[in-house]
């Protein structure tokens, strides 16, 4: 049977190795991609009790793996999540990769599986298989890596791939591999999540269609026997009040005109991605269709793939829109937020103490090094009191 969520939940950020910025869609007041810079939002979202955070993939991204590499040593409990992609990568390469990165930081390794929804870019990638052929060569791919990494010498031979007395020889700390995150909207992707994976993620939907996304993959799980946690992919506009969040929400967005809208929806809609397909359907490139449900936002996928809505609204509204995802079975969320770096500390300070958390997010206790004051000092003279609002 599935597991039942505690009614509890992590939070992992997002690391923008690329487009990231003031503004949607535009040059202006975009940030560049550097070390110095990855490693700023990467310390922060550490400091602050993330639970990690993910790393994107593609062509338009800097390579996760080295981002990752070059990261963990500059942090202490951030775990990351980087891809791995079956077809561009043989298993027993990526299983010494997943390997090494989860011995060098130390058990900080989480892994999210892409199979692919771009065919133009997949075929610049070398990869000239339909939609339902990519799962396949997943599942077998999963097959191969999953025993590698738990110790065992693997013999294989499947459609796709083939493997001989394949062995991995330094294991991974995480028992008998890091962690699995898989998301895949198609009843290929779904049967292969249920096969392989531990935490079966879904994009922002509004809440009826997570719903119905879930009980379907509940259903695969169950007939397995096996037991699912389920994480959500969201951007986030908080602030201290509505007004001011769907403020900033036009703001993100008015740099864009209509054909930037149309030229972006035109690649959308050649990926053969099922979860892309539910994305662009909820507004259809259409500015005055941007409000799908109370507090969620489209506006983000009018020009960008993936994850394409956002909660929008205060802290008590997107805690109480995060809380109703909970009360569907979601245990963890996958944030991110323009500008990245100040949107990590706006989430945290407003909306962490407002949510039913896990030990394992949220910043840890003081170690009494530096216990206060906190705040400004009323006058010189009075320290603040501290507000801690009740989970």
């Amino acid at each position: 049977m599935t597991a039942q969520t505690d009614g509890k939940t992590d939070v992992l950020w997002f690391l923008p190795t690329h487009g990231d910025g003031r503004y949607l869609g535009a040059a202006e007041g975009a940030r560049d991609v550097s070390l110095n810079y990855l490693r700023q939002v990467a310390q922060a979202a550490d400091d602050l009790g993330y639970f990690g955070v993910l790393l994107p993939t593609g062509r338009s991204c800097e390579d996760s793996w080295v981002v990752a590499s070059a990261l963990a040593p500059l942090t202490r409990r951030l775990r990351f999540l980087v891809a791995v992609r079956p077809g561009l990568q043989q298993p027993s390469v990526s299983a010494r990769m997943a390997a090494t990165l989860d011995r060098l930081s130390d058990g900080r390794l989480l892994i999210n599986v892409v199979t692919g929804g771009d065919p133009v870019e997949l075929k610049g990638d070398g990869i000239f298989l339909d939609h339902d052929t990519r799962y396949a060569v997943t599942d077998e791919f999963l097959h191969v890596w999953r025993g590698l990494l738990s110790g065992e010498t693997v013999s294989f031979e499947g459609r796709h791939l083939r493997a001989e007395a394949g062995r991995v020889i330094f294991p991974p700390v995480q028992k008998p591999h890091p962690p699995l995150y898989f998301g895949g909207s198609s009843p290929a992707g779904i049967e292969v999540a249920a096969d392989h994976c531990d935490v079966y993620l879904t994009w922002g939907e509004p809440p009826a269609g997570v719903a119905e996304k879930l009980a379907r993959a509940r259903e695969a799980a169950d007939r397995r026997g096996k037991t699912f946690s389920f994480g959500i992919r969201l951007h986030v506009i908080v602030r201290e009040t509505e007004a001011e969040a769907w403020a900033e929400a036009e703001r993100l967005i008015s740099r864009l005109d209509d054909a930037t809208i149309a030229q972006a929806q035109a690649t959308l809609n050649r990926m053969d991605s099922v979860g892309q397909s539910r994305m662009t359907q909820l507004h259809g490139g259409d500015r005055s269709k941007l409000v799908v449900s109370p507090n969620l936002w489209a506006g983000v996928g009018l020009v960008r793939g993936g994850a394409g809505t956002a909660l929008v609204g205060s802290a008590d509204q997107v805690a109480d829109r995060m809380k109703e995802y909970i009360d569907l079975g979601i245990d963890r969320f996958i944030l991110s937020g323009y500008p990245h770096l100040e949107e990590a500390y706006r989430f945290a300070e407003l909306v962490f103490p407002k949510l039913p958390l896990r030990a394992t997010t949220g910043a840890p206790p003081s170690t009494g090094r530096n216990n206060g004051p906190f705040g400004e000092v009323i006058a010189n003279d009075i320290v603040p009191g501290r507000r801690i609002a009740a989970h």
